[in-house]
């Protein structure tokens, strides 16, 4: 199935190591204008710390990091490490550091940074963006009960459904299975169905804490 994991909605996390204190918030990014309000947003209310660190996934691929003053490679390129791990894209992570006074050196900057990115996501509401066909599909009403049965067992989604001389309703298929579920529609109905290409369309599911990835570095 053709899908991103994205970040639906942002959250705010933090915790402390030697003194300094790190402090991680997400928000979901469509395109790169997105992400610049978020990180100059956050830059704003943390005016004060020495580093807001970030990185960002667009679902077109595109990404971006930077570590804002610490050693390179220290903070953006793991917090950005963190985000392809677990999928997500649509979405910016910016960790604020706090310094506290004691040099945490190269790579215990990567660990406190890659594990800020890894609670912001915990926190935040992450769903997955399916990328769907949408397919209607008109039936006489005496078959809609199969077809309701049938679309169960499939796990296909019933977007909506129209009621008038005969019943009008609309799939939504992963693109790749859209050929094998016309066929099998044929062969439920005997050929009693109207089968029309809706265009593509997008579905976002929310992901449950169990599914969730779970990057911690």
């Amino acid at each position: 199935m053709e899908k991103s994991i994205i970040i639906a909605k942002g959250a705010t996390a933090e915790f402390t190591v030697q003194r300094s204190r790190f402090i991680a918030n997400t928000a979901a990014a469509r395109d790169e204008r997105e992400a610049q309000t978020f990180l100059q947003n956050v830059r704003k209310k943390y005016y004060d710390a020495r580093h807001n660190t970030f990185a960002w996934r667009l679902c077109d691929g595109r990404q971006k990091s930077s570590d804002d003053g610490e050693p390179g490679g220290t903070a953006g390129l793991p917090i950005l490490t963190v985000m392809e791990r677990q999928g997500v894209a649509g979405g910016i992570v910016v960790v604020t550091r706090y310094f506290g006074g004691i040099k945490l050196g190269a790579g215990g900057l990567a660990r406190a940074y890659g594990r800020a990115a890894a609670l912001g996501l915990a926190a935040s509401t992450l769903a997955e963006l399916h990328r769907l066909r949408r397919v209607i599909v008109t039936i006489e009403y005496d078959l809609l009960s199969a077809l309701e049965n049938w679309s169960r067992q499939k796990e296909i989604r019933l977007a909506d459904k129209s009621y008038a001389e005969k019943v009008t309703v609309s799939l939504l298929l992963p693109p790749a299975e859209a050929a094998a579920r016309q066929a099998e529609l044929i062969d439920l109905t005997g050929g009693r169905v109207v089968w029309q290409d809706g265009g593509e369309t997008q579905a976002l599911i929310a992901l449950t804490n169990e599914e969730k990835p779970t990057a911690e570095p």
